[in-house]
């Protein structure tokens, strides 16, 4: 993929290119992880280059970064599985603990392993922009849909007093914002169930949402 936009700062049109990320990315995109997954979350859960090795061999139509002004600003990363939405499942077993050497070539969803933008251009709508290109790809591919689980960050302050299907309906309804999941349902993604234990992730309880964009077309 390589895609070539300009966005607003507000100010100015800035130019932007969406494209696959390749070997010679590793280092900013490690540098990336480390700027947008700050402590409390585990700094192990970071790609590392073996796992980027294994996105750009295994499945380099899942591995996307956008740059701004030649910057790498963000990235999303998927595989193709088929999966039973019935079957409970954690992050580490339906990526391969990010590894993706589960990536089934015919499989019928593209799976969401991580999307990210660093904080200094969250303001850009970058991370629709990664989104509608992994959309664009699911329907390239013919995949019934993308889907993930989305994080739940603000719930740890209020799980002493919602259930995390209470907090995610109000989330929802837009009575209460989530910075992940509210992103996630202005994307065009809709939860269809919850996930215990889906991560090591104390903000959320390690809990999340499964949210899902059906291809339109199939």
């Amino acid at each position: 993929m390589l895609k070539h936009l300009r966005v607003s700062d507000g100010h100015r049109l800035l130019p932007v290119t969406i494209r696959n990320y390749e070997r010679g990315d590793f280092t900013n995109l490690i540098s990336l992880q480390a700027l947008c997954f700050p402590p409390p979350y585990p700094s192990e859960l970071w790609w590392n280059e073996e796992q980027l090795t294994e996105h750009v061999t295994r499945f380099p139509e899942g591995a996307l970064c956008v740059e701004v002004e030649g910057i790498i600003a963000g990235s999303m990363t998927a595989l193709r599985i088929t999966l039973d939405d019935r079957i409970p499942h954690d992050w580490a077993s339906v990526t391969d603990e990010g590894f993706i050497r589960n990536h089934d070539p015919d499989g019928d969803t593209l799976y969401v392993v991580d999307i990210c933008v660093a904080p200094q251009y969250r303001k850009l709508g970058l991370g629709k922009w990664l989104m509608q290109s992994m959309y664009e790809t699911v329907v390239h591919l013919g995949c019934n849909r993308l889907l993930g689980g989305g994080r739940m960050p603000g719930y740890q302050q209020h799980a002493h007093l919602l259930t995390p299907q209470q907090y995610l309906d109000e989330v929802i309804s837009g009575s209460r914002y989530d910075a992940v999941l509210t992103f996630l349902l202005n994307c065009g993604r809709l939860p269809i169930g919850l996930l215990a234990n889906y991560l090591e992730d104390e903000q959320s309880a390690h809990y999340a949402a499964l949210m899902e964009w059906r291809n339109p077309f199939k």
